[in-house]
This record gives C-alpha cells, structure tokens and sequence, in this order.
C-alpha cells in the first residue's frame, strides 16, 4: 500500500507539472496566417492628445491609415515573442517605415512582439509588411475624409470589401476604441492572399455606429 500511494503521489506530481508548462511554445515560422492591422491615425491622436507620438500626429502633415503591425496568427490565438530570434534591430528599418508606420518605437516593438515569430529576418519582415499594407486599397472616404464622421462597422467593412476584390466581410474586423475608429484588420495567407478568419471577425466592434475622427484632431 505503501508503495502505491508513493507511485500516485509521482503521478500526481508529474501530471501537475506537465499542466503547468504550455503545449507547445511558439516557434518561429511556425503559424497559419497573418493580420494586417491598420489604424486610424487621427483617433490615435485625438485619444492620446499630449502623449502622442509627435511626429505621427503632426497636425501640419497628419496621417490617415498606418500600419499597426503584420501579424502571424494560428487559427486560435497568435505567437508572441518568440525565442532564439534577435531582439534588436536597426535603427534604419524603423526610418525606412516612416511613412508607413510613424513610429520608431512601434516599429521596435512590433519585432520583438509579432516579427520574430515571422520565421523572417527582420529586413525580410518589413519589406513583407509594405507589400501587404501596398496591396490595400484605402477607400476613397477616407482618403478625402476632412470632418468628422459617422459610420457603422459593417459599413467601413463594405467599403473595404467593395475598393479590394476578393475581401471578404469575414475575412477582416474593424475595432474601436472609446466609440471611435480604431483598426482595420485584413487577415491574409502567407502569400498576402485575402483569406476568411472567423476568429479574427468575432472580435471585431459590435457598436452599431462609431465616430471618425479627421486628420489633424487632437
């Protein structure tokens, strides 16, 4: 008796450990697909006011649509931070992104968090992240947008869908933030192919309208 109930105490004490540790852990190259995360610029703005980043909320040259970040993503769920990978990356990549993703400090996290889990060195990485934001096409709305609007989801969904053929309305989400346009997230395969994300489209807002911020608030 003794003996056994030192065997189950093991197996007990075994079994608890292995619950303690992940299934796997995240490795890089190894995932489904990615997310294009675009943000509204100007609700960025506007929310952040006094702590923004000063050159993306400049109000004499203010952005629209940035990159938040490309994002790899397994059906359910994403990797983060994945290891072996370098860490730090050139400063020259966070200014060559300047137009696209106006932050330096952004572009700095977005490898560390989502880039190293790419399976992409990190000039690969960025490059790949141009050509998927280059592949969008922004809705005339809001290219000309100059005062604030009003919109539901759906809507901004619809616009998205009708200006890139092939997008569908599952295959994307649009999010908010304190009532107001936050993102844009377009998933796609690896090859940058539009692709549906049922996942990615549950979490998007479920406001039945949202406010758009113009260029320039702050």
């Amino acid at each position: 008796m003794a003996l056994f109930n030192r065997a189950w105490k093991l197996s007990a004490i075994f079994a608890a450990a292995l619950l303690s540790f992940p299934a796997f852990a995240d490795q890089p190259g190894k995932f489904d697909f990615y997310v294009l995360a675009l943000s509204w610029s100007p609700t960025y703005c506007k929310q952040q006011g006094g702590n923004a980043n000063p050159h993306q909320c400049d109000v004499q040259s203010p952005f629209r649509f940035v990159v938040h970040g490309l994002w790899p993503q397994y059906e359910r769920g994403y990797p983060a931070s994945c290891k072996g990978v370098q860490q730090r990356i050139d400063r020259d990549i966070a200014v060559g992104m300047e137009d696209i993703m106006p932050s330096h400090g952004l572009v700095f996290h977005q490898w560390r968090k989502h880039g190293t889990c790419s399976g992409l060195e990190p000039e690969s990485y960025f490059a790949l992240t141009r050509e998927a934001f280059e592949k969008i096409t922004i809705p005339g709305a809001f290219a000309t947008l100059n005062k604030r609007g009003k919109a539901a989801p759906a809507t901004v969904e619809k616009a998205f869908r009708l200006a890139n053929p092939g997008l569908k309305d599952e295959g994307m989400a649009v999010t908010c933030e304190r009532g107001e346009l936050e993102e844009v997230r377009i998933c796609l395969t690896k090859d940058l192919e539009f692709r549906s994300c049922k996942s990615v489209d549950r979490a998007g807002c479920r406001t039945d309208s949202l406010f758009v911020p113009p260029p320039g608030s702050r």
